[in-house]
């Protein structure tokens, strides 16, 4: 009689996320996914992880939605990956037009299932990053404070957000790094990038955080260009630089789905290699809960030497 892996059992034994990035002998491999919102979504959501599991990636994260209006889906979506992979999983946490007792809440719903990390964020207002932030009147002020209540009411490891492009309410690339040094002297252990499609703006993020102090592993937000517009608009609402010679190689190609995708795959790869080479501690993929252009990315990677999948994965198989 065949035995059910108890996979939840197994990630209480891995390194965290923290530690994994310590680890100078190899970058870690990380994959982002949204909660679906129906069941056909999740159908594609576990056909994704199930094609993207032997890759051996060192965590998983699922995000959430502004206002947390997709908690309970994120929940549902942290548990439900948590049953089909070795790999440590991260649940995202904004504090956006929610209270300090609803945050503590979802925080307690994490830990319920058995999830270590928190990715803390401040979140946009519902409607996007354009509309002014209102704190909520029992809530919190920013990332640094969500940092905190964490770090003073539960044992995860705390992730935050870093923006190689300011901010789009900020623009002030210093006034980032000195908030990132602030949620690191809060409790957070570790970063993650919004996606940018210029290495050189990683890197001097890197160098900004370093010259204050501030020791955070910033693991890179690699976002596979697989269609045009929905880039141009993720580029807009994130304030990521969407530079011209990336529009142009993805113009000369835009009356051909295969090959847009084809292209996005080649200059993905091309970014991850450039900060890997420079340092880059890990790769954070965001998915959009499809499989096959990440795929193509760690496949070229493989064959430049960049990429091999966690050590506890290879021990699992």
């Amino acid at each position: 009689m065949s035995v059910k892996p108890d996979f939840a059992a197994s990630q209480r034994y891995l390194p965290s996320i923290a530690e994994l990035l310590a680890d100078a002998s190899r970058p870690t491999f990380s994959f982002e996914f949204f909660p679906p919102a129906d069941q056909a979504a999740s159908d594609v959501l576990a056909q994704t992880i199930f094609d993207l599991d032997d890759t051996g990636p060192d965590w998983l994260s699922v995000t959430y939605g502004a206002s947390g209006a997709t908690r309970d889906r994120t929940i549902r979506a942290t548990r439900f990956i948590k049953t089909r992979t070795i790999a440590q999983t991260m649940g995202h946490l904004t504090c956006a037009s929610q209270s300090r007792d609803e945050l503590l809440a979802t925080l307690a719903s994490y830990a319920e299932v058995d999830v270590r990390h928190v990715l803390a964020i401040r979140g946009d207002m519902p409607g996007g990053p354009t509309v002014p932030w209102v704190r909520h009147p029992d809530g919190l002020a920013n990332a640094t404070e969500l940092v905190q209540l964490i770090a003073e009411n539960f044992n995860f490891g705390i992730g935050v957000a870093a923006f190689p492009d300011p901010h789009p309410q900020c623009r002030d690339a210093d006034l980032d790094a000195r908030l990132l040094l602030a949620k690191q002297e809060a409790g957070a252990t570790f970063a993650v990038t919004q996606l940018f499609f210029d290495g050189d703006a990683y890197l001097r993020l890197v160098d900004r955080a370093r010259a204050i102090g501030c020791t955070l592993p910033i693991v890179a937000g690699i976002q596979p260009v697989t269609n045009i517009a929905q880039i141009e608009r993720f580029a807009a609402l994130s304030g990521a630089a969407l530079p011209d010679r990336v529009v142009r190689r993805l113009r000369e190609v835009a009356d051909d789905p295969a090959e847009v995708r084809r292209v996005g795959v080649e200059m993905a790869t091309e970014l991850s290699v450039q900060v890997l080479r420079g340092g880059a501690p890990g790769l954070q993929f965001f998915t959009l809960n499809r499989s096959r252009a990440t795929r193509g990315i760690l496949a070229n990677l493989r064959r430049l030497g960049l990429y091999q999948s966690s050590p506890a994965a290879a021990s699992d198989g």
